[in-house]
């Protein structure tokens, strides 16, 4: 009886087989309609790492000042609040734009800043500025990553902007993270791990 049942099993198994194998067969090749996959390592995948990090810094801290903070600066001839960010906004795109991608059509660089005081359309242009820049950054190669580069004035390698684009986003973020704290406004970040330390150190009943 064991017999017959593992030699039942055997015919279900090569049935089963050629069943899929000539499936395969019939059945055309599809074209996959994903998107290529990113290299997870690399000089490419590790700035748009970074470029993710301040995006979502920016993005949080100039959700939460009030918008009636947008206008305050430290001192006269010191960018605002808000044009601290609409200074961004025309890095992503100028930077993006020595890196090889175009500004989209009719953006006007000297209209950025007149958005400084409205809180909506500074964080929705903020948006808007890191997604095309993280576009142009997906379009690179890391076979280039020691060509000459020309950044800020300085001629270095692409592998060099990167460094010195990361030193811009930071100089602003602590920049903007100051003005916030001066006027009463802790970072969101920090407000939670703040919460998040006050719940660890409750005490358990």
């Amino acid at each position: 009886m064991r017999r017959i049942y593992m030699y039942f099993i055997g015919l279900t198994a090569i049935s089963l087989g050629m069943g899929v194998s000539a499936g395969a067969q019939d059945k055309p090749a599809e074209k996959s309609s994903a998107a290529p996959a990113i290299a997870a390592f690399g000089p490419k995948a590790e700035f748009l790492e970074e470029i993710a990090y301040y995006e979502q810094r920016y993005v949080r801290l100039a959700e939460a000042v009030p918008g009636e903070k947008y206008s305050w600066r430290p001192g006269e001839g010191v960018r605002s609040i808000g044009e601290v960010y609409t200074h961004i906004v025309a890095a992503n795109y100028g930077i993006a734009r020595s890196l090889g991608s175009q500004p989209p059509a009719g953006l006007d660089f000297k209209a950025i800043n007149a958005l400084s005081t409205d809180k909506a359309k500074t964080v929705q242009a903020l948006k808007d500025s890191f997604a095309h820049f993280k576009q142009a950054i997906q379009a690179l190669s890391d076979g280039d990553a020691d060509k000459p580069q020309k950044m800020f004035g300085r001629q270095t390698t692409l592998r060099g902007s990167f460094i010195m684009i990361t030193g811009h986003f930071g100089e602003h973020l602590g920049q903007s993270i100051a003005y916030a704290r001066v006027n009463g406004v802790v970072p969101p970040w920090t407000e939670e791990q703040q919460q998040q330390q006050k719940q660890a150190e409750k005490p358990k009943p």
